[in-house]
């Protein structure tokens, strides 16, 4: 199975920035004790998820201007 170099930087490029994204969420929802996130930590959730939408849009626009 060949794998065209642009496809395979597509790829990286996407599994890095989900791993960031993944990562984020975990030492954010790793600073809360077991009682549960708070309202502070909910802030932080939507934040991230902020974050990875708008960065996920750019590396999308980027991708996508390199042809």
């Amino acid at each position: 199975m060949d794998i065209e170099g642009d496809t395979l930087r597509d790829i990286v490029v996407s599994v890095v920035s989900v791993g960031f994204f993944i990562v984020a969420m975990f030492i954010v929802g790793s600073q809360f004790e077991a009682g549960g996130i708070t309202g502070a930590g909910a802030l932080e959730m939507v934040g991230v998820i902020t974050l990875f939408v708008l960065v996920m849009t750019g590396v999308g626009f980027w991708l996508a201007n390199q042809y």
